[in-house]
């Protein structure tokens, strides 16, 4: 039986985008085009200061994106802020993003690789 190893990455970071509904794909291609991998969309609902806009005060659902993207350290930054601008996160009302540090980060990774790395270290 052939022996299975972990490939542990420690130099990557999550950024997590939480958006209005209908921009998670246009993130993800500026994400792409910047250069990451690729992404996770999950749907949630948020409330806040416009959830009080409904008829007579009441609560209005609000359905939002959750865009979560695993990149390397030294894309991190330029993607972060390609991300920001094709989300129009300066505008209020829009979303809010994230950045956090990954102590390890586990995926297929080609032996091929590794042993490439490896030698260069």
């Amino acid at each position: 039986m052939k022996q299975r190893e972990i490939t542990v990455l420690t130099d990557a970071s999550l950024i997590t985008c939480i958006v209005q509904r209908g921009l998670a794909d246009k993130i993800v291609q500026a994400a792409q085009d910047a250069g990451a991998q690729g992404a996770t969309i999950n749907y949630a609902q948020g409330s806040g200061v416009r959830e009080r806009l409904g008829i007579m005060g009441l609560a209005v659902e609000v359905d939002k994106e959750v865009v979560s993207i695993v990149v390397a350290n030294d894309q991190a930054d330029r993607i972060f802020e390609v991300i920001y601008l094709a989300g129009q996160l300066d505008t209020p009302g829009m979303g809010v993003m994230t950045m956090t540090q990954l102590d390890k980060v586990a995926t297929y990774v080609p032996h091929e690789l590794v042993e490439k790395l490896s030698k260069e270290s």
